[in-house]
C-alpha cells in the first residue's frame, strides 16, 4: 500500500447540502493536500441507502445500545418514549430514521486521495457527534446536533458528512457507490 495515495470515501449528507457547505467541505480537504479524484451529486434511493448501512443484528443492536445509553444519560424512560427497551428493536427504529434522513435531499459522493486519507478525512470531519466535535473541524464548526435532540425528534443525528472508518470500509464504499465505472481521475497536485 502506498500511504501517499490512500483513498477514502466521503459523502456530504443532506444537512451539509442544504446548508450550502459542499464547497467548504471540499476546501477543507484540499487545503490539507488531499485531492478529490471522483465527485458526483446525486439523489439516493432508499434501496441504495439501505445497502450502504449494515443490517446485521449485531450492528443494529449496537445502534440500539447507543440510543439506550443516551436515554439513560438524561434520565429518560426509553420504553415510554419509544415503546420498547429492546436494543434490537430500537436499533431498527433508529436505522429507519437514518435511511429517511439520507434520502431527504441530494447527497454528494466523492473519493478523496492522499497521505493517510482515511485518518486525515476523519480528523478534518471531527467527532461523529457534532456537539462533541472540536472547533476547527467540519462538524465542530457547522453543526451542534446531538443524539438526545435527534431521539426526541425521532430522527437521525445530522452530522454533515460520512467518512469511511477504515481502509477496508473505504474500498467497499467506493466500489458500492461508484461501481466499476471509470470515475477515478488521477492527477498531480503542485
Amino acid at each position: 500500500m502506498n500511504f501517499k495515495t490512500e483513498r477514502t470515501y466521503v459523502m456530504v449528507k443532506p444537512d451539509g447540502v442544504k446548508k450550502g457547505l459542499i464547497g467548504e467541505i471540499i476546501r477543507r480537504f484540499e487545503q490539507r493536500d488531499l485531492k478529490i479524484v471522483a465527485l458526483e451529486m446525486f439523489q439516493p434511493t432508499k434501496e441504495q441507502i439501505d445497502g450502504h448501512y449494515p443490517k446485521d443484528d449485531a450492528w443494529v443492536a449496537r445502534l440500539g445500545q447507543k440510543t439506550l445509553g443516551t436515554y439513560e444519560k438524561y434520565g429518560l424512560d426509553v420504553a415510554k418514549e419509544l415503546g420498547t427497551a429492546n436494543d434490537l428493536e430500537i436499533g431498527r427504529m433508529v436505522r429507519g430514521w437514518v435511511v429517511d434522513y439520507m434520502v431527504s435531499a441530494p447527497l454528494v459522493r466523492m473519493v478523496v486521495e492522499g497521505v493517510h486519507a482515511v485518518d486525515m478525512v476523519r480528523k478534518i470531519a471531527g467527532a461523529t457527534l457534532p456537539y462533541l466535535a472540536d472547533m476547527g473541524t467540519i462538524r465542530g464548526d457547522y453543526s451542534a446536533d446531538s443524539p438526545a435532540v435527534a431521539n426526541s425528534e425521532r430522527r437521525a443525528v445530522m452530522n454533515l458528512v460520512h467518512a469511511s472508518e477504515t481502509s477496508a470500509e473505504a474500498q467497499h464504499e467506493v466500489e458500492f457507490w461508484f461501481g466499476k465505472r471509470d470515475v477515478i481521475f488521477p492527477y498531480d497536485r503542485f
